[in-house]
C-alpha cells in the first residue's frame, strides 16, 4: 500500500485547538468515583435519592424482598397465567429433579425436595419473573463427579449426604457473598468459549455414564474420565441386557423427537415439556404390567413420602472432608450461578425489565443456604425449565410457587407410584437434557472468529474428557487468563494514514484507500498503557521508526521528521506508561525526530498534567486530533525552515 502522498495536505491551513486539562478532583472524590463505578456501575441506589426516611425504608425492603414491590398489584389474571406455567414446569421438574439427584449420586427423593423449598424461597427474594428454580444438570454433574472421587456412596451414604449438604451450604455462602460485595464481575472469567467447551465435554461424559442404565449394568466405574467409562462398558459387556437397551433407546428417541418438534415449532413447546413426565408415566405402567424387574431392569424403588426433613444437623464444618465440601461447593456454586445469571439476563432482556445481577446472586445464594438446611442440593435457574416457563406465559415468580405446590402434592400423595419407574428412563431423560449442551455450531464459529477462544473451548472439552471435570474447567480458565495477559502485555498498535478527501486517519491494514503523509509516521495505540506493556509499546514504536527510516532511504523519499501518537483509544495510563512516553520522546529527540501526542482522553490528560509530562512535551506537542497535529507541526517546520530563522 502506498504510504506516500502529495506534499499538499488538507490539514495545512487548519485551525489548531488547545487540549484542555479536566477539572481537578480531590483524592477523596477520585476514590469515591472509582468505588461507585466499580461496585455500582448500574447506579442501583438512584431510586433512594430525594426520598423521605419512610419511603427509603419501604424501598429498602422492596430491594431485599422484590415480592413486596409487585405483590400488592397482583391480580386474578396474573394468577391464571402463573398457574398454567407453574403446572407446566412442574411436569418437567419432577422427572428432571429425580434424574439430576441420581446424576449427583444422591437419593432420587432429594431431587423433589430441591424442587419444593428453593423455588418458594426464591419467589420471595428473586427479581426475575421467568426464572424457574431447581436442580440443573451442570451443577449436579460437578457435585456428583467431585464427591464420587472418594467413592463415598458405597462406603458411607450418610457421610456422602453430609458432604453434599455442606457443599450446598458453602455454594450458597459464596453466591450470596459475591452478590453482597458486588463482585459479580468475577463470573466473567468463565468466558463463553470456556463454558461451551466445558459443558460439551461434561455432556459427553454424562451421556456415557448413563450407558450403565441403558445397558442394565450392575457394575460401573465411579470415575468421570472417558477412558475409565469406556473400559467399564467393555469389561462388563457380559452384563449387558437387551431388554433395558431396547426400552432405553425407544424412550430416548421419543424424547429427542419431542424436543425436535418443540424447537422447530415454538408454539408446540408443551410437547417437549410434557415428554419427560409422559415417559415416566408410560414406562411405569409398562413396568407394572410386564414386571420388568424380573427381566433384569432395575427400578427406582421406594421413595419416602412427606415434605423435606430438616438437614441442619447434617452440616459438618469440621473433619477430613471439609476441604472437599468447600471445593465442591465453590465450583458447583460458581457454575450454577453462571447459568442462573445467564438465564435471568436473557429473559429480562427479552421482556424488557430490570435485572439486578448482584441482587440475584444474593437471592440464589440464600436459596441454597436455606436448601442445605432442608435436604436440598445445589439449585439455580434452569435454562430448559425457564424457557418452558416463559413460553407457557408466566407473569411473575408465583409460577415458582405453583410449581412448588405441585411438587408438594407429589411428595405427599403420589410418591408410591414412582416405585416401579425403571432407572433406564431416568438415564434417557438425563441424556436428552445434557445433549443440548453440546454446541458444535458455536465451536465452529469460535474457530472462524477467534483462535484463542477456540483453544480455550477445546482445552475445556478435552480436559473434561481425558482428565476430570474440575481439571478441565481449571485448564480452560487458565487459558482464558493467559489470553487476557497476552492482550494486556501485547496491545494492538497500528500505523495510520489519511482517508483521501477527509480529515480522518485510520489504520492502513483496515482501509485500502488510506495514504501516508510524507515525513510523518502516524501510530495508533488501541489499549491502555500500563507497566505490563509500556516497554513493548516503546520498543514497537522504535522498531517502526527504524523500519520507516530504512524504507525512506531505499525509496529516496521525504525524510522522516515527526512521529504522531494517536491516543484516542488509550483509556488509561499509569506511571510506567508516562515514563515510557518520556523515554520515547528523549530517544526520538536524539534522532532529531519530533514526537507529538494526539487526542489524549480526559483521564490520560489529567495524569500527564499531574506528572509534569505536559510541561516536558510542551503545549506545542499536544494536539486535539491527528489532523491538527499534522497541521500544527507543519507550521512549526515551515517556520524553522524560513530564511529568517537560518
Amino acid at each position: 500500500m502506498d504510504l506516500e502522498a502529495s506534499t499538499s495536505t488538507p490539514t495545512s491551513t487548519m485551525e489548531v485547538h488547545k487540549v484542555a486539562v479536566p477539572k481537578a478532583k480531590t483524592t477523596l472524590d477520585s476514590l469515591k468515583h472509582f468505588l461507585v463505578e466499580f461496585f455500582f456501575p448500574d447506579n442501583s441506589m438512584h431510586k433512594f435519592r430525594n426520598k423521605s426516611f419512610f419511603m427509603r425504608v419501604v424501598l429498602a425492603l422492596q430491594f431485599v424482598f422484590p415480592i413486596l414491590e409487585w405483590g400488592p398489584h397482583y391480580n386474578l389474571n396474573l394468577l391464571k397465567s402463573d398457574v398454567i406455567s407453574g403446572i407446566t414446569i412442574a411436569s418437567l421438574a419432577i422427572p428432571q429433579g429425580i434424574s439430576y439427584a441420581k446424576l449427583a449420586g444422591l437419593p432420587p427423593i432429594l431431587g423433589l425436595y430441591s424442587s419444593f423449598v428453593p423455588p418458594l424461597v426464591y419467589a420471595v427474594l428473586g427479581s426475575s419473573r421467568d426464572m424457574a428454580i431447581g436442580p440443573v444438570s451442570i451443577a449436579s454433574l460437578v457435585m456428583g463427579s467431585m464427591l464420587r472421587e472418594l467413592t463415598l456412596v458405597n462406603e458411607d451414604p450418610s457421610l456422602y449426604l453430609q458432604v453434599a449438604y455442606t457443599a450446598t451450604f458453602f455454594a450458597g455462602v459464596l453466591q450470596a457473598s459475591l452478590g453482597f460485595l458486588r463482585l459479580g464481575f468475577i463470573l466473567d472469567f468463565l468466558s463463553k468459549p470456556t463454558l461451551i467447551g466445558y459443558m460439551g465435554g461434561a455432556a459427553v461424559i454424562v451421556s456415557l455414564q448413563q450407558l450403565k442404565g441403558l445397558l442394565g449394568l450392575d457394575h460401573f466405574s465411579n470415575q468421570m474420565g472417558i477412558i475409565p467409562v469406556i473400559q467399564s462398558i467393555v469389561v462388563n459387556r457380559k452384563e449387558w441386557k437387551w431388554q433395558a437397551l431396547v426400552m432405553g433407546v425407544s424412550f430416548l428417541l421419543f424424547l429427542l423427537v419431542a424436543r425436535h418438534i418443540s424447537s422447530k415449532w415454538p408454539k408446540l413447546f408443551w410437547v417437549s415439556a410434557a415428554a419427560p413426565l409422559t415417559s415416566v408415566i408410560i414406562s411405569t405402567i409398562f413396568s407394572i404390567i410386564f414386571k420388568v424387574s424380573h427381566h433384569g431392569i432395575r427400578t427406582i424403588g421406594h421413595l419416602k413420602e412427606g415434605v423435606n426433613p430438616p438437614s441442619m444437623d447434617m452440616l459438618n464444618f469440621k473433619g477430613p472432608y471439609l476441604g472437599l465440601a468447600v471445593k465442591t461447593g465453590a465450583i458447583s456454586g460458581i457454575l450454577a450461578l453462571t447459568e442462573g445469571m445467564a438465564v435471568g439476563r436473557t429473559f429480562a432482556s427479552r421482556k424488557n425489565y430490570q435485572f439486578d445481577g448482584n441482587q440475584e446472586m444474593m437471592a440464589i445464594g440464600i436459596t441454597n443456604m436455606a436448601g442445605s438446611c432442608t435436604s436440598c442440593f445445589v439449585t439455580t435457574g434452569s435454562f430448559s425449565r425457564s424457557a418452558v416457563n416463559c413460553n407457557a406465559g408466566c407473569k411473575t415468580a408465583v409460577s415458582n410457587m405453583i410449581m412448588a405446590i405441585v411438587v408438594l402434592l407429589t411428595l405427599l400423595f403420589i410418591m408410591p407410584l414412582f416405585h416401579n419407574t425403571p432407572n433406564v428412563i431416568l438415564s434417557a431423560i438425563i441424556i436428552t437434557a445434557v445433549i443440548g449442551l453440546i454446541d458444535i455450531p458455536a465451536a465452529v464459529k469460535l474457530w472462524k472468529v477467534d483462535i484463542m477462544d477456540f483453544l480455550a473451548c477445546m482445552a475445556a472439552f478435552f480436559g473434561v474428557l481425558l482428565i476430570s471435570v474440575p481439571m478441565g474447567l481449571a485448564i480452560a480458565v487458565g487459558i482464558s487468563l493467559i489470553k487476557i495477559l497476552i492482550h494486556v502485555t501485547r496491545p494492538n498498535i497500528v500505523i495510520m494514514g489519511n482517508v483521501q478527501g477527509t480529515k480522518c486517519y485510520r489504520s492502513i491494514s483496515q482501509y485500502e484507500e488510506v495514504t501516508g503523509v510524507p515525513s510523518y509516521l502516524i501510530i495508533g495505540i488501541e489499549s491502555p498503557i500500563y507497566f505490563t506493556n509500556s516497554m513493548y509499546v516503546q520498543e514497537r514504536i522504535l522498531r517502526w521508526v527504524r523500519e520507516e527510516e530504512e524504507r525512506v532511504f531505499m525509496l529516496k523519499g521525504s525524510p522522516l521528521r515527526c512521529i504522531v501518537l494517536d491516543m484516542s483509544a488509550v483509556a488509561r495510563i499509569d506511571t510506567s506508561g508516562l515514563a515510557a512516553l518520556l523515554e520515547l520522546k528523549k530517544k526520538l529527540g536524539d534522532k532529531y525526530l519530533e514526537f507529538v501526542l494526539a487526542n489524549p482522553v480526559g483521564e490520560v490528560t489529567r495524569k500527564l498534567f499531574r506528572s509534569k509530562a505536559l510541561e516536558s512535551f510542551g503545549p506545542e506537542r499536544i494536539f486535539m486530533t491527528v489532523s491538527e497535529a499534522i497541521a500544527g507541526t507543519l507550521i512549526k517546520f515551515e517556520q524553522d525552515s524560513s530564511p529568517l530563522n537560518q
